[in-house]
């Protein structure tokens, strides 16, 4: 099979710390004048990728996976040339449409219309190309009452429906998506993924980041696991998700302790500190049984005394599928304030209507009177869900069954009590 990219020992440092204020040259001799023998603190360097190599053939679908700050979009940047590389190669064949962030690659005072025709000259297409996919773009992404306005008063989500709809149209030979299925509908997210098997049919290449581990299996036949800025694993979907995911259970449920968690983001004047499941009698657990009721407990630390703040957590499946994503804010709950030093806030649940399975927990500390972050955590902790007699019986249910039940009654005193059928006689001659 002919090679589609190419990556061999690829790097890419960034060196970290504050900007010099001195911009120009006067500036910077009269800082040197005034402080020839002062030493100049050391950089801190950050490797965002160290000695990453792989091949991908034409007409493969790869999905890349890892946490938060493993690389992953760096990797995208660079083969979309957006940002080079410290040191190695990156090869790519033929023509590369990347989707890395909502908007990306449009013009703020262009419209709609005008920017499919900018980003098809970029592709190096020529107009009457376009004008022949113009109307199957404008009705994948659903925003024609809209063609004719600027993009910037586009909401993100027209933003990225739009733009996944020029990448995929235009006939790219390489096609480069990041959480392209994190904004969007379900109608939308279909669409995409449907996009995206007519692009592996045709014989395109697809490189395909997120965190639905059940998308990536579906759509992606290998998968490349990054973590710390180097490949993990690269082998088969499934063993390679398999991994991944025990990963996140490499440490006990009962001993939850978030102090030494360094992939973590926020600003750091609140933090989680440890997550506790306990019974609804205030026992210590570490599993849980289905349609069983579970406080879980979310201990943090505050340096500072922090106004309005709201706490929150999303739940997902082993697979990445979102099962719920609650909070404080969401409930309407107006917390003032969270003096500093320890707390905790409980989540009391009368009945977990999950499925058995194991499930994970990423945890989000925020403001509620602001968009700032003090701590969020992907992934951090996970419980286990065993069967239990839901359904007042001792069947079996399982994941077969879904991912949630319902409390439900049956009602079967109407069987053979129907409205009674009209029999009309044909009259005979």
């Amino acid at each position: 099979m002919t090679e589609s990219i190419a990556v061999e020992n690829l790097c890419k440092r960034y060196e970290l710390g504050s900007l010099q204020k001195e911009t120009q040259l006067r500036d910077q001799l009269v800082h040197l004048l005034h402080t020839p023998f002062r030493r100049r603190p050391p950089k801190e360097i950050l490797w965002a990728l160290r000695d990453v190599s792989f091949t991908v053939e034409q007409g493969e679908v790869v999905g890349i996976i890892g946490r938060n700050g493993a690389g992953k979009s760096t990797l995208l940047k660079v083969l979309s040339k957006i940002t080079y590389p410290t040191s190695g190669k990156v090869r790519a064949r033929g023509r590369v449409a990347s989707l890395l962030e909502v908007g990306t690659g449009f013009h703020e005072e262009l419209t709609g219309r005008e920017n499919v025709y900018l980003n098809g000259s970029i592709l190096g297409m020529r107009k009457r190309e376009v004008d022949t996919k113009l109307d199957a773009i404008v009705a994948f992404s659903g925003v024609e009452r809209f063609i004719d306005t600027p993009i910037k008063r586009y909401s993100s989500g027209m933003r990225l429906r739009l733009g996944f709809a020029v990448a995929a149209h235009l006939e790219p030979d390489v096609l480069i998506v990041d959480e392209v299925l994190a904004v969007g509908d379900a109608v939308f997210q279909k669409k995409c993924i449907s996009a995206m098997q007519d692009l592996r049919g045709g014989g395109r290449t697809v490189l395909f980041v997120s965190h639905n581990m059940a998308a990536v299996e579906n759509l992606c036949s290998r998968g490349i696991w990054i973590a710390e800025g180097r490949v993990r694993l690269d082998g088969p979907t499934h063993q390679v998700i398999e991994a991944y995911m025990e990963s996140f259970a490499s440490s006990d449920a009962a001993m939850n302790d978030l102090t030494g968690v360094g992939a973590r983001r926020g600003s750091g004047e609140a933090r989680y500190t440890k997550v506790e499941f306990l019974s609804k009698e205030g026992d210590l657990q570490t599993v849980t049984r289905c349609g069983k009721g579970v406080v879980i407990r979310l201990h943090y630390h505050a340096n500072e005394p922090i106004e309005r703040p709201s706490f929150g957590f999303r739940m997902y499946t082993e697979l990445g599928t979102l099962v719920t994503d609650t909070g404080t804010w969401l409930h309407g709950l107006d917390i003032p304030l969270a003096p500093a030093g320890e707390g905790y806030v409980d989540l009391e649940i009368d009945s977990l209507n999950l499925i058995p399975g194991r499930y994970f927990l990423s945890l989000q500390l925020d403001s509620s009177m602001s968009t700032k972050l003090y701590d969020v955590l992907e992934h951090v902790v996970h419980l286990d869900v065993e069967e239990g007699p839901i359904y007042g019986s001792t069947r079996r249910i399982d994941s077969r069954h879904g991912l949630v039940f319902f409390p439900q009654r049956w009602r079967v005193d109407g069987i053979g009590r129907g409205p009674p059928v009209e029999v009309s006689s044909a009259a005979g001659g």
